[in-house]
């Protein structure tokens, strides 16, 4: 089965409260690939890429977030696969 990629958007209380780590060690453990990064409108914007179900569970994570954080909307958007290299990475701040 081919992968799958998935572009998503976070907002609420998701900046300052570890979210990005969280989400990188979710991905990790998770086995997708791809990266995460603060926005400056306060959001924190991800790609995860790879089997259709460790994706959603990706998202499903960032629906809970970092214990700190307070998730108030998940926006995703499903896109042809862009062949993120393997491993999962934060990325500088857009």
């Amino acid at each position: 089965m081919a992968d799958v990629s998935a572009h998503v958007i976070v907002s609420g209380r998701v900046q300052g409260v570890f979210f990005r780590e969280e989400t990188r060690r979710a991905a990790e453990r998770l086995g997708v690939s791809g990266w995460v990064r603060n926005r400056s409108d306060g959001t924190v914007e991800a790609v995860f890429e790879g089997p259709r179900a460790t994706v959603e569970a990706a998202i499903d994570w960032c629906r809970q977030g970092s214990p700190m954080s307070r998730v108030a909307d998940v926006r995703v958007t499903w896109q042809v696969e862009a062949g993120e290299p393997p491993g999962f990475v934060i990325r500088p701040s857009a």
